[in-house]
């Protein structure tokens, strides 16, 4: 079967039921406590917030979309809904776990596993050069400020022109050291930097959508 065969039938499929979810939240706190600098997190994101990220993916053409640290792919779903035909979805993920629960329940999905600070070869290994959106899901405000540097200069190489780069973060993150150095690295990086908060989810979810990089 070809990818857009795979991504057509996968469309079709009703989203994950209870024993999916289940499967998810398993997978979700077993890599929290055993890499809690890789997931920080306790919890998969709610549909709310994967609602809101799937707003900067393109619904015509055949865009790139990359999903950077999909986890168990609780934000995969509305992304791969919106994906026109011919579309692809990668994901680059570095935990063991997850990338295990990735294969299982986003078949769809072409999986990288990897560090997302060798985006750059990453992509250049499977053509491509660049993408049309970014979705990040790493937790920026738990890495150290030359991680920071070193990830988001790979996010500029490979975005596209129009592109949008969308990071994600809990709502008390942003004041902590790390939050505060990633928000103001924005800031110097992008031209544009727009946030959005998604209550209904706990805790609440900050949105940075971010445009035109400035190098």
């Amino acid at each position: 079967m070809t990818a857009q065969q795979d991504h057509t039938s996968a469309a079709r499929k009703p989203s994950p039921g209870p024993v999916g979810r289940l499967a998810e939240y398993r997978t979700f706190l077993t890599s929290a406590v055993r890499n809690p600098r890789e997931v920080g997190a306790a919890t998969p994101t709610s549909a709310a917030v994967a609602a809101t990220v799937a707003q900067v993916v393109p619904t015509t053409g055949t865009p790139v979309v990359l999903e950077l640290g999909p986890g168990t792919g609780s934000l995969s779903g509305g992304i791969h809904e919106r994906l026109p035909a011919g579309a692809r979805h990668i994901g680059i993920e570095l935990v063991d776990e997850m990338v295990e629960h990735l294969r299982a329940h986003a078949p769809w999905m072409e999986l990288v596993h990897g560090d997302a600070g060798d985006l750059v070869p990453l992509l250049a290994e499977r053509g491509v050069d660049r993408v049309d959106a970014v979705i990040s899901s790493i937790p920026w405000s738990l890495l150290p400020d030359d991680e920071q540097d070193r990830v988001l200069g790979e996010v500029t190489k490979v975005l596209a022109p129009h592109g949008a780069f969308t990071a994600l973060t809990y709502l008390p993150a942003e004041h902590n050291p790390g939050g505060k150095r990633f928000r103001t690295r924005l800031a110097t990086t992008f031209d544009e930097v727009l946030t959005h908060t998604t209550w209904r989810n706990f805790p609440p979810i900050l949105h940075y959508i971010c445009r035109r990089p400035l190098h």
